[in-house]
């Protein structure tokens, strides 16, 4: 069994456990449910942009910054001129909880991903409840037409979706409604990686899609070339939050994209 395998059955449980807990019309009552979610493909097609995470620990890395506070390190990525934030709720492998996003939220006016691996339709009706901007679908998790209706149901909600792949074959579960596009540079069999992944890519993504590189991305001249092969936004998370000042990280990385995109 792969570490994803484990995380895949562990998240079942969890979120059957969670679904006898918290009924849909409770999660449907929240102040959150009703607000307006705020866009973050418009945001990357008029500039490219970083979407900064925040996570306490992963398994291929262990802990990372296991006291960080999700507010704190969100609102300076924000200072920072970050696009969006990133929040993991796994809190199994991650060290994150819905409570980070929810804690969240009243500092931010950028769009939040709610980071999880998104199983089941409960989940995207919780990430609407806490204040989630956008949901990651993890295409080697779900199959096409898992994420043709998981999306719908995003969308019906007002939410945008960012799809995430890694092998070639997973372009077949692409469709025109993703919002996102995203390369994970980490194999998520082998938790390694690398920026060749989104390199090798790019002659296969959709033309008219975002694309995002996602993961292992460490230095500026890997998002210049990223840039330069036709990629929008940049999620980042361990590089910041292994920083002594994740915000003053975040700002060195997004001066560089302005400063290519201005050259």
């Amino acid at each position: 069994m792969t570490i994803l395998d484990q995380i895949i059955a562990d998240k079942r449980v969890e979120v059957e456990r969670r679904k006898l807990s918290t009924s849909l019309t409770e999660l449907q009552s929240t102040d959150l449910y009703q607000r307006e979610c705020i866009s973050l493909k418009k945001s990357f097609r008029k500039q490219a942009g970083i979407i900064a995470e925040f996570k306490r620990k992963s398994p291929s890395k262990g802990t990372i910054r296991e006291q960080a506070v999700a507010k704190d390190i969100v609102s300076s990525y924000q200072s920072a001129g970050a696009s969006a934030c990133s929040i993991l709720t796994d809190e199994k492998y991650f060290g994150g909880t819905m409570e980070d996003v929810l804690e969240s939220r009243p500092f931010l006016n950028i769009p939040i991903l709610r980071k999880e691996f998104i199983i089941d339709p409960f989940q995207i009706y919780e990430a609407k409840s806490i204040g989630a901007d956008l949901i990651l679908l993890i295409a080697e998790c779900l199959d096409k037409n898992q994420i043709r209706d998981y999306s719908s149901i995003a969308h019906d909600l007002g939410m945008e979706v960012l799809m995430e792949l890694h092998f070639d074959d997973e372009l077949n579960k692409w469709n025109e409604g993703i919002d996102l596009l995203g390369v994970n540079n980490r194999n998520l069999q082998t938790f390694d990686t690398g920026i060749e992944r989104s390199l090798e890519l790019v002659p296969r993504l959709p033309v008219e899609s975002i694309w995002v590189s996602e993961s292992g991305l460490k230095g500026a001249d890997e998002i210049i070339t990223l840039m330069d092969h036709g990629y929008r936004g940049f999620l980042i998370g361990e590089t910041f939050m292994k920083s002594p000042d994740p915000g003053l990280a975040c700002t060195y990385f997004i001066e560089t994209i302005h400063q290519h995109s201005i050259a």
